[in-house]
């Protein structure tokens, strides 16, 4: 294994050995053919601007759905052209066999249609990612780019056909320098710097269920992302139409990730978090307890809401009369009955099962009155219609089996102690049902609607109307806090159950946290229960230095005592400072800290409870700091230092991060966890700041 970098001044004849003089030679035919490789990029650019404006053409002329759709076509053709950033090209392997190929961010061909580069998600890229001297997957060479504005700036070779050659040398120079590289306020793609469990993951086959572990820094984000843009590679016909649904924690989250797919040159993808799902539908406007919020996450709700269904279902104890004009039949009780358990039992949408007892009916109906002396069989059309345009008998219907809409469901259940009573019946008890209760809104408009409430609601318009708009695809992060009720909602997006479902249990801190892995696998298959499932563990860590992540792992047997913590492959790094103050010097120690952290690093984050973070924003704005708040939607601005709570601070990353008071959100509820999550956001340098004691679970 040998690294070559290019010397300071490419204009002059480098001093020292000659091998720097090989070096810059290597260095220059690589450039080259990079440069060509831009050209023929260039070339296919214009060939698929080309090929739209005559789509534009043929549409003004001939205005038909064939120009229309090929029109679709060729303008997504330039789009996936021209999208995307960053290097185009990030290496090279050389096969056992002779074949060479250039391994970059999508497949550029030359003229003659022969590939210039291959796209990392083709099968023959798989080898760059995974190869090593214990298995080098038919390599004999693979080289590295590092990539500054289209200019190599070094290369990094490995001699794959001999295992000495890779001795202890740790990680490849690229990875490392990625690894080490300040963080700004956005998320950037892996793609040159995937790893072999990583890639793994990514190319599994999408018609399984996808449940992974991982711990901070492994990376698990950047993956199901990475993921997302290869199924869309292998399956592009089919996913271009059905898209891929990437789902969220938070608007925050969403932000920090908005710039990973398209740098990949993907866009048939929807971002959304769970409310987002349904903004247009139904407005959240409250917020509960916990204790409220555990419960209506809990499984059981789903038999709740079918019992709350079933319940407005209601055969009249004197039967039904129906007449056609020819004759009258009459239904008891319980032949009414056995028609509404029949068609129950087919286990349709309730209102579609509504049409097909309105038809068994009127079938049954006209089958009695068939069967009697004296009737003629030719008369049945007119039986038939006299029956449906009876008014009554219609009306008798819709009191009998209405026709039955969520909101009204949900509202009935949570605003009804009686008809809670009633579809709780043997599921939730006395105090939990009281719970619950709350005063509804007189308009379905009005509705103070809460994020708890969303998957009850989506439980009941999936049993009233049927299943929702369907992904061919859905990836869903920070999976470990989704309730059960929530995972049902996911569930029921996927196709055939594809799905990419990632957390990390040890960071769980939302009160209706699933618990694990296997409740969940149980939640998201309520409707594709025969759906292929696989688990797959990160234990790697590339983004916080061990020297970090050792510290903060003590806390794992207390905060997540069944989870293996993730081991980091940046061994070494700045242990943390443990910092110690009285009440009085608490602001003015955060104030030094960060000011020092500035002259060194790029992004620097404060985490702290809300109280403590306005106490200490007063000081830095004193100081002249300037300050951003971050949560909801808002990314830390540039230059400025992020001031984040543990409840918002999840999923993002930062150069340097103060943790203030780590008794006190250790005091918070999931407080062990909320530390965890805060002492794993930084990638260079943490902080810890307090006037009380550490948490005893933080003792080495």
């Amino acid at each position: 294994m040998s690294g070559h970098r290019l010397p300071p001044d490419p204009g002059r004849e480098p001093a020292g050995p000659a091998v720097d003089g090989e070096a810059l030679a290597e260095l220059a035919a690589e450039q080259a053919w990079l440069d060509q490789a831009h050209r023929h990029l260039e070339a296919m650019q214009q060939r698929s601007v080309r090929a739209r404006e005559i789509g534009d053409r043929a549409v003004r002329d001939e205005d038909t759905v064939d120009a229309r759709v090929a029109r679709f076509h060729l303008k997504r053709r330039e789009e996936a052209l021209h999208g995307g950033r960053g290097p185009l090209c990030f290496g090279r392997i050389d096969t056992d066999d002779g074949d060479r190929w250039y391994v970059g961010r999508r497949h550029v061909e030359d003229d003659d249609a022969a590939p210039v580069v291959v796209d990392w998600r083709a099968p023959v890229s798989a080898a760059f990612y995974r190869a090593t001297a214990v298995d080098p997957c038919g390599l004999d060479f693979r080289r590295r780019f590092s990539v500054a504005d289209g200019e190599i700036v070094s290369i990094f070779d490995e001699d794959l056909s001999d295992p000495e050659s890779l001795g202890a040398s740790g990680l490849p120079d690229p990875l490392l320098a990625e690894l080490e590289r300040s963080r700004s306020g956005q998320m950037r793609d892996i793609v040159s710097t995937i790893a072999a469990e990583q890639d793994i993951i990514i190319r599994a086959p999408r018609e399984e269920l996808l449940i992974v572990q991982g711990g901070p820094g492994t990376g698990k984000t950047a993956v199901g992302l990475h993921r997302a843009a290869f199924l869309l590679f292998q399956h592009r016909e089919d996913l271009m139409d059905k898209e891929v649904l990437v789902l969220g924690p938070n608007p925050l989250f969403l932000r920090y990730i908005a710039e990973v797919l398209p740098s990949l040159g993907e866009t048939s993808v929807r971002q959304a978090t769970l409310s987002g799902l349904f903004a247009a539908k139904y407005r959240v406007r409250a917020e509960e307890s916990p204790a409220v919020a555990r419960l209506k996450g809990d499984s059981r709700m789903a038999a709740v809401i079918e019992a709350a269904i079933r319940a407005r279902i209601k055969v009249p104890a004197d039967g039904l009369e129906v007449r056609s004009g020819l004759a009258v039949v009459r239904f008891s009780a319980d032949d009414l009955e056995s028609m509404v358990k029949t068609v129950l039992s087919r286990r349709l949408p309730t209102n579609q099962g509504r049409d097909v007892f309105r038809r068994m009916v009127i079938a049954e109906s006209w089958r009695r009155h068939a069967a009697r002396i004296g009737s003629d069989s030719g008369t049945e059309p007119v039986f038939v219609s006299a029956v449906r345009a009876d008014r009554s008998f219609m009306a008798a219907i819709d009191k009998l089996w209405p026709n039955l809409g969520a909101p009204a469901i949900v509202r009935g259940l949570l605003g009804s102690p009686r008809r809670l009573a009633v579809a709780a019946d043997g599921i939730l008890g006395a105090d939990e049902q009281r719970l619950l209760k709350r005063s509804s809104a007189k308009k379905v408009a009005d509705e103070s609607w809460t994020e708890s409430d969303l998957p009850l609601l989506d439980e009941a318009e999936a049993r009233c109307a049927g299943l929702a708009a369907r992904y061919g695809h859905v990836v869903v992060d920070e999976a470990q806090d989704l309730s059960a009720m929530a995972l049902r909602l996911v569930g029921r997006r996927a196709d055939g159950g594809s799905m990419t479902v990632l957390g990390d249990l040890a960071q769980a801190t939302s009160p209706q946290a699933i618990g694990s892995w296997s409740a969940a696998v149980e939640a998201l298959t309520e409707t594709a229960p025969e759906v292929a499932v696989r688990h797959a563990e990160l234990t790697v860590g590339y983004r916080v230095p061990a020297a970090i992540l050792d510290v903060a792992n003590r806390l794992l047997p207390f905060a997540a005592p069944t989870v293996t913590p993730a081991r980091s492959v940046r061994q070494g790094g700045e242990p943390p400072l443990l910092l110690q103050v009285d009440d009085a010097g608490l602001a003015e120690a955060v104030v030094a800290e960060v000011g020092a952290l500035l002259e060194r690093t790029v992004s620097v984050a404060v985490v702290a409870d809300e109280q403590r973070l306005g106490s200490v924003e007063s000081a830095l704005h004193d100081a002249g700091l300037a300050v951003d708040r971050v949560g909801g939607g808002g990314l830390p601005g540039a230059g400025a230092v992020a001031l984040v709570t543990p409840g918002a601070v999840k999923g993002l990353e930062f150069d340097a991060v103060v943790v203030i008071e780590p008794a006190a959100i250790a005091e918070l509820d999931s407080g062990l966890r909320h530390l965890y999550v805060s002492m794993t956001r930084a990638v260079q340098h943490l902080g810890v700041v307090h006037t009380r004691p550490l948490p005893v679970e933080l003792d080495g």
